[in-house]
């Protein structure tokens, strides 16, 4: 396998050489034709892998982005969803995610004193989003990476991206309480107890819920959410190790169904059909069952999968789906590529859907490569493990920080 992985991971580096300036302030592309553009979340998601391919070029790409992304801020905190666009606002995870992205950079580059204003000006806003001032964080209907797919109120992905930006910031009370509200169980009208808090984990599966919000959720399983919990330390050792059983027993159950053509999990399912309650008109043009955000496969989910495997221990199930991640980012629609590093794949077959050279299915490959090679997942050892010291305070941080970020 590792001469395999070896080539795929230089494949991705030249792949994120090529997208690392773009046609917009020079920023890097989200994908090497289709998206010209600098997607925030992707880019900052790629910062995981970026940072563990040491390569100064792509590094010092970040670091203009990251710039970039601070000095579009709003007076309020939130983190535009283009880098370059201040007025393109609206998105859920962009401000989470820049706040990791940044606390990684800074440990990466033993830059401490990097962005410490817009980084406090940042959790000031997340501590904002929570409708019960300091319990969960909510979200709108496409506000975060599902462009397609209604996630309303308390979301797993983006309360684990919460619970990573206020620990790797230092806010452990803040990051407490997220994890606290998490694990409890998802509230239905039949279980409903005076003052009961609403949480997202689900009682008839060791998994988090895509979302839940007083008596309404949706108990599909959300693939990058619950990859995320794992890493993050959200989910204990001993769920983590449920969860990842589960999805693999799942998997096989759609594969034997013929639902599910690859030997890595989509990104959410049980798929949304025609005649489901969540079912959406607008589905069924843009979001079919095993596709796109409805189920599927996206390496940039399942790179954090295979890095989930390695935080639980399971390191001969990582090396199997890294050679399954492998093969599947050779997998183009583009003649000519060795490598697509596709964004999506259909889930029934493993056809290549849509863009190739995607930004963050190269960094995540590096990513997860790194993770079963090191045994190890970097940045979010340091979270799980509780053994960080928090980033340095500094008066341009206080300023814009919030009371979750203060010592009571």
């Amino acid at each position: 396998m590792g001469s395999e992985v070896d080539k795929a991971r230089d494949a991705a580096v030249e792949v994120l050489r090529h997208n690392s300036r773009g046609p917009f302030c020079g920023l890097p592309r989200a994908a090497g034709w289709g998206y010209p553009e600098p997607y925030t979340r992707d880019l900052m998601l790629s910062s995981l892998g970026v940072l563990v391919s040491k390569d100064p070029k792509l590094v010092r790409a970040l670091r203009r982005t990251l710039l970039t992304a601070a000095r579009n801020q709003t007076p309020h905190g939130h983190i535009p969803s283009l880098v370059h666009d201040p007025l393109d606002c609206g998105a859920s995870d962009t401000t989470p995610l820049f706040i990791i992205a940044a606390e990684a950079y800074r440990r990466a580059t033993r830059t401490r004193g990097f962005l410490v204003g817009a980084i406090g000006r940042a959790r000031a806003w997340m501590q904002h989003q929570s409708p019960t001032d300091g319990g969960l964080v909510a979200q709108l209907p496409t506000s975060d990476w599902r462009d397609e797919q209604w996630v309303e109120g308390y979301g797993i992905y983006v309360n684990v991206l919460a619970y990573m930006c206020f620990r790797l910031s230092g806010d452990h009370a803040g990051a407490a309480r997220i994890k606290k509200l998490v694990n409890k169980p998802v509230v239905t009208a039949d279980s409903l107890r005076r003052h009961e808090r609403e949480g997202l984990f689900v009682r008839s599966a060791p998994c988090y819920a895509l979302w839940s919000y007083k008596i309404h959720n949706c108990c599909r399983f959300d693939l990058l959410g619950n990859s995320l919990a794992i890493l993050s330390g959200v989910a204990s050792r001993t769920r983590a190790g449920r969860i990842i059983a589960w999805i693999e027993s799942q998997c096989e159950a759609m594969r034997s169904k013929g639902v599910l053509a690859v030997d890595l999990p989509p990104v959410l399912f049980p798929y949304i059909k025609p005649g489901d309650p969540d079912w959406r008109p607008r589905y069924d043009r843009y979001n079919r069952p095993g596709c796109y955000h409805n189920g599927g496969i996206w390496p940039v989910a399942c790179g954090l999968y295979v890095a989930a495997c390695v935080a639980a221990g399971k390191y001969r199930l990582a090396q199997r789906k890294l050679r399954a991640l492998t093969e599947l980012v050779r997998r183009t629609r583009t003649a000519g590529l060795e490598f697509g590093f596709n964004e999506w794949l259909r889930a029934q077959d493993g056809t290549p859907m849509g863009q190739d050279w995607q930004t963050w299915s190269a960094a995540m490959y590096i990513y997860a490569a790194a993770c079963v090679e090191q045994r190890r997942t970097p940045v979010f050892d340091e979270a799980r493990t509780h053994q960080f010291r928090p980033s340095r305070r500094t008066a341009a941080e206080s300023e814009g920080g919030s009371r979750f970020t203060r010592k009571r």
